[in-house]
């Protein structure tokens, strides 16, 4: 009997009449599944490529592709998934450069929809645990081309995705941002410019001792998080608080914001230069200024922090971990104005509102009460004037779509530590974290400091194509059938406008008969570690 934990959600069904479907299964359109692996000793706890691709041969024929999206590589040649496969890889716990947007859409309509495609077609999209990176793509189809509401489009990822009781499918506060995007996107012409982007200050609000700042962007067609700037101490100016109002943030279209200072020289008038004393904690405000320009090469942004205590023996001890992404023309309101962006503007945000460790609401300790973040558009000077932003359209049906290169399937998943190396604990205290703001710090390359990997897995529903929760294939017989949850798990209020979005004419099917050497066993519990 061949075993393996199989991690199989329903997202989307291909319509079909009332009657078809009382007499026959739903063909289903997009299909969210963890990564699998081919190789050792990841494949004991995860799909194994060649069982996963045998049960999609059996379910599906040839009428399946792949979309994976795993910048620390797939674990699998293309050749095992008999080069159907489309490749759009980003980092792990963080929002897709938005320009990558366009084409996953495109070419997943394509496949379902396009001048060749065929009835009966489906998309499988997988990352690591299939949950954040998934969900975003899987929901920003049902927005960008099904003409689903964003909450319902994350309700239905949810619902199918999760178990009861844990949480939702996508809930990444920047991943949410960025389905938000989709959605804006959707309603005004699918058009995005992209173009580099200036940070021009940072301001920090209850900013707490021990706090690195830090600006970073992707390169690498979306696959490498850089870190583009760490602000040092002498490019910090602190304000004395009884010259501002620290519950109220900046910010042009906000009622409740307050006006930043106009001129440098006017925030000099209440400037305390940095002393060997330390902060006391959320008593300051502060402005980050950058002694040279931070340019990035798209518009989307990441601020990072870090907050570190000194230790004994050269060591430090990392309390606090925090980012937040955004996109300067979402921002910028250029969906809304024909494509034209505003050239300057602001983000802000709360500390509660910001990512966690690895995906998770965990930050540690509070590192500061609020962050506005101000930005200004650059071009880039060529003969005969300034080059202009480049203009993303999503493909139309039958046009050529760009893919993405792969990463290296063999990579090994913690080496990805740009992206996913952070945690809370120890770390060693380098020349480099002694001159940034107040400390700075190193990436591990371990997934936490005590080399353990956490469970992506947990809370992910363990079932088969048609709702079962347990999916049994002996070597003779047919598999054992479940009942599957249809829970509601409230989603985040995203303040978007609540509209009906069209239901699927039919609903999951009963679980239907599997004939020998079909699928294999699937276990409920998550026991294996995903590695």
């Amino acid at each position: 009997m061949l075993c393996y934990r199989q991690q199989y959600s329903i997202l989307f069904d291909l319509g079909a009449s009332e009657e078809q479907t009382k007499l026959n299964h739903i063909y289903d359109e997009v299909i969210a599944t963890s990564g699998p692996s081919s190789t050792f000793p990841q494949r004991a706890y995860r799909n194994p490529t060649d069982a996963l691709v045998k049960f999609l041969d059996y379910k599906h024929g040839t009428d399946w592709a792949i979309w994976e999206f795993r910048a620390e590589g797939t674990g699998y040649p293309d050749s095992e998934v008999y080069g159907r496969i489309r490749h759009y890889p980003w980092p792990d716990h963080h929002p897709p450069p938005f320009a990558l947007i366009p084409n996953i859409m495109a070419s997943m309509r394509d496949w379902l929809k396009g001048p060749d495609s065929k009835v009966g077609r489906v998309v499988v999209v997988h990352c690591k645990a299939g949950k954040g990176r998934s969900g975003t793509a899987a929901c920003s189809y049902l927005i960008s081309e099904e003409g689903w509401v964003v909450e319902d489009a994350l309700l239905r990822f949810t619902t199918r995705r999760m178990r009861s009781g844990f949480g939702a499918g996508v809930s990444i506060p920047s991943q949410l941002r960025w389905v938000r995007y989709v959605d804006t996107w959707t309603k005004h012409r699918k058009l995005y410019l992209d173009g580099r982007v200036e940070v021009v200050e940072v301001y920090v609000w209850g900013l707490r001792d021990g706090v690195k700042v830090a600006v970073e962007g992707y390169i690498d067609e979306g696959r490498t998080i850089k870190n583009f700037h760490t602000f040092h101490r002498h490019e910090r100016t602190i304000l004395e608080t009884d010259e501002i109002d620290s519950t109220r943030m900046p910010g042009p279209n906000h009622e409740d914001s307050l006006p930043l200072p106009d001129t440098k020289a006017q925030a000099e008038r209440v400037q305390r230069q940095d002393s060997s004393s330390n902060m006391e904690a959320g008593a300051d405000a502060a402005i980050f200024r950058p002694s040279h320009p931070i340019i990035l090469p798209t518009n989307d942004i990441n601020i990072d922090f870090e907050r570190r205590n000194k230790a004994a023996y050269g060591w430090t001890m990392v309390t606090s971990i925090a980012h937040v992404w955004f996109n300067a023309f979402f921002e910028g309101r250029g969906p809304e104005q024909n494509g034209i962006a505003d050239p300057e503007g602001r983000f802000e945000i709360a500390w509660e509102n910001m990512d966690g460790i690895k995906g998770s609401v965990r930050k540690g300790t509070k590192a500061f009460d609020r962050l506005a973040v101000t930005w200004r558009a650059v071009g880039d000077r060529e003969k005969g004037g300034i080059k202009l932003p480049q203009i993303i359209t999503e493909p139309k049906a039958g046009e050529l779509v760009p893919e993405t290169a792969a990463a290296d399937w063999r990579t090994t998943e913690n080496s990805n530590s740009t992206a996913m190396g952070k945690d809370l604990g120890l770390r060693t205290e380098s020349p480099v974290s002694m001159g940034g703001s107040k400390a700075s710090s190193l990436r591990s390359s371990r997934s936490s400091p005590l080399g353990k990997e956490e469970d992506h897995l947990v809370g992910v529903k363990t079932h088969g194509p048609d709702g079962e929760d347990f999916v049994e294939l002996h070597a003779q017989g047919p598999p054992r059938g479940g009942e599957r949850s249809d829970t509601v798990v409230p989603q985040p209020d995203l303040g978007l406008p609540k509209v009906a979005s069209p239901e699927p004419t039919a609903d999951i099917a009963d679980p239907g008969g599997v004939s020998d050497g079909g699928m294999a066993s699937i276990s409920e519990k998550n026991e294996a570690k995903d590695g």
